[in-house]
């Protein structure tokens, strides 16, 4: 029996907070549980459930609902109802308490209705299912469906609406489209129910099929699902008509709609549109800023990801461990040093917990800025690492030219226990490549195939082709080639050449051209390495043949572009481009840096630079000048090269001013990449 003054406090209508229900809860069960404080025990056993159902937005004290299920267990269900229950799972399952929500559902069927216990009403069903559905419980789920069916609830459409969404979550879409098809009544929630259940199994033509054949307006729920099953199949035709139609609806999108025509746009690489919609929201939510930075960052736009990620910080919205992984790999994209270390830093100050994904893309910038100690050193701190942390930093070993160090590092990610996949392989068959240690490249690609029966990818062959070329066994690199169970791509053949061009086999380069029927598939940059072969060697006249075939097939070469970081902010430089702010000093600056330049092969070196463009509009000379006028008096990186060809270029020169560089060569294929690590540009003095 409760004390007067606590019985008057549980009858109160007012919410009552946990540590009062806990302190009654232990005085009635102290003073032992009577008949006559069932009703006490009744007050409590509401007060709890109200206590749980308004704790939808953060997780309820666990002793809560253990001690109210205590309460369920004991007799004192009389009078009590299914009121309380439902009230009880409704806030379980909304505080995700999603097995202790089915057992009082079950401890409700339990109870003896000619006892005067509780039995089930037609809001009990559906606040189960939902639990049942989150939980993805089968077998509780059908005995809540047979319940319904036993007691006579199946003409409810609240019921069927809630037996559509549990089949639905569970992938049974069969069921789901059975329970809807036997439904005389359908409101907006059943179609919607049915849409998403389709879209959740992968039957996204039959969900777009349901959004044509609903009979009443959908609800934001409903456009939400279509547009979903829009992005994923890639149908942005389909996605712009329902974005067409969400206007009609509303002209100011609601956040659900909005965050799903976000994703539709970037999963259909509709970057623009997307950042279109962006701009229309009034409210963003942590979930809009990390579609439209994830999207950026997939899409080959890092330095927008990174001024939307500045606008984020400014409106005040926090970035959680997946913006900021985002982030990060697009300060890796772009070699941008600082930003990176500021996210690094920013991690830090903020107390926020590492989990593999965020150490991982903190392991993979600094790797990819250069930075390779620092990458080692927080790799090893690491309290967790997977396939994908150690791929990084063996990709951070190959890159620097250090594949000694990258073969010990894959030995040891197997000692670990794990194994590796595909990209270990990848990036382990580049780090041979680049230190050219051809035998164990050899020993790891037939590794992959019979210790881990790992089918091998266009890129492995690729990275094979490249590895032999490199050592000059252009044959052997030919035979593999010809070995490929696909049709070679652009950069395997690529590579080929690029051989050919290096140890002067001419012969195999003018055998590709029999292959013109594949090389038409691969695009254009085979061509182009083809003409920069016949330049090197003078030969004008095929130059002007490939050219000419590019010319009259609409090919367009991708210009050269080079990326460096000058405080804080990246700079890109293209292949002739002229319309710099800087270009009149850079160019004037570039007049003193060529006379002063020392190169081993002039002649083949500046007939290359005379093929591609004229020499002061090459994208690194850009940089140079650029860098020879606007660079800070303390160490300053130059990151990266794309789609420009590096060798044959200058190594080492000094000019006015006492400009030194130094810089590795790691050519990736296709792209050429400088390396910091002892790679790094400064101006020493004035």
């Amino acid at each position: 029996m409760l004390p007067s003054s606590v019985r008057d406090l549980l009858a109160s209508p007012k919410p009552l907070p946990a540590r009062a229900l806990l302190a009654a809860h232990a005085i009635l069960t102290s003073s032992g549980l009577a008949a006559a404080a069932e009703h006490d025990a009744d007050l409590l056993l509401g007060h709890f459930a109200s206590h749980l159902a308004s704790s939808a937005r953060g997780r309820p004290d666990e002793r809560s609902a253990f001690r109210a299920l205590l309460l369920l267990r004991r007799p004192c269900r009389r009078r009590c109802g299914a009121h309380p229950f439902n009230a009880l799972i409704s806030g379980l399952t909304r505080a995700g308490e999603l097995s202790a929500a089915f057992r009082a559902f079950a401890l409700l069927l339990a109870s003896s209705p000619g006892a005067g216990g509780a039995r089930p009403d037609g809001y009990t069903l559906p606040t189960a299912l939902k639990a049942c559905a989150r939980l993805g419980g089968l077998a509780e789920g059908s005995q809540a469906h047979a319940v319904a069916e036993k007691a006579g609830f199946m003409g409810r459409v609240p019921v069927r609406n809630a037996l559509v969404t549990f089949y639905g979550a569970c992938g049974l879409c069969g069921d789901a489209r059975r329970v809807f098809d036997e439904m005389a009544e359908r409101d907006v929630v059943t179609w919607t129910a049915l849409l998403s259940a389709f879209t959740r199994g992968g039957m996204l033509a039959e969900a777009l099929g349901v959004l044509g054949e609903m009979d009443v307006a959908p609800n934001e729920g409903t456009l939400a699902s279509a547009l979903v099953a829009c992005g994923r199949m890639g149908m942005a035709r389909a996605g712009k008509a329902v974005h067409g139609w969400c206007f009609k609806r509303e002209k100011e999108l609601s956040l659900i709609v909005g965050n799903a025509l976000l994703d539709m746009y970037v999963k259909c690489e509709k970057l623009d549109l997307a950042r279109r919609v962006f701009d229309m929201l009034l409210v963003r939510d942590i979930v809009s800023w990390t579609i439209i930075i994830s999207g950026l960052v997939q899409c080959k736009r890092p330095n927008e990801a990174l001024e939307v990620f500045n606008a984020m910080q400014t409106s005040g919205v926090k970035p959680d461990k997946v913006v900021l992984s985002t982030v990060l790999s697009a300060c890796a994209s772009l070699g941008a040093l600082e930003s990176g270390k500021w996210v690094h830093e920013y991690i830090e100050r903020k107390g926020i917990e590492w989990d593999v994904h965020v150490g991982t893309s903190i392991v993979d910038m600094y790797v990819k800025c250069g930075c390779l100690d620092t990458a080692v050193s927080i790799f090893e701190k690491m309290p967790f690492k997977n396939v994908s942390s150690w791929n990084a930093l063996i990709n951070g070993f190959a890159l620097h030219g250090r594949g000694r160090e990258a073969l010990d590092c894959f030995d040891g990610m197997v000692a670990s226990g794990l194994h590796p996949n595909e990209v270990t392989f990848i990036t382990i068959l580049g780090a041979c490549c680049h230190s050219g240690l051809v035998q164990e490249g050899r020993q790891l690609f037939e590794l992959m195939t019979k210790s881990y029966q790992l089918s091998p990818w266009e890129e492995h062959y690729g990275c094979m082709v490249d590895l032999l070329g490199r050592a000059g066994l252009i044959k052997e690199a030919y035979d593999v080639i010809k070995s490929m169970p696909m049709r070679p791509a652009v950069l395997t053949w690529g590579a080929l050449l690029s051989a050919c061009q290096s140890h002067g086999r001419m012969d195999f380069s003018q055998q590709l051209l029999m292959h013109v029927h594949e090389l038409e598939s691969s695009g254009n940059g085979v061509y182009v390495l083809l003409a920069n072969a016949y330049a090197v060697n003078d030969r004008w006249a095929d130059v002007r043949k490939v050219r000419g075939f590019m010319n009259e097939k609409g090919m367009q070469k991708e210009p050269g572009s080079s990326v460096i970081e000058v405080n804080g902010k990246t700079c890109e430089f293209l292949v002739g481009q002229q319309n710099h702010l800087y270009m009149d000093d850079i160019c004037t600056m570039l007049s003193v840096l060529m006379k002063q330049m020392h190169l081993d092969e002039p002649d083949k070196a500046f007939s290359k630079m005379r093929f591609e463009a004229t020499f002061i509009l090459k994208a690194p000379c850009l940089v140079l000048g650029y860098i020879s006028k606007r660079l800070p008096p303390h160490p300053f990186s130059l990151w990266q090269l794309k789609n420009t060809a590096a060798t044959g270029g200058p190594r080492l020169y000094s000019a006015e001013k006492s400009l030194v560089l130094k810089f590795g060569l790691h050519p990736e294929s296709s792209k050429k990449r400088l390396c910091n690590g002892e790679a790094n540009l400064r101006r020493n003095g004035g």
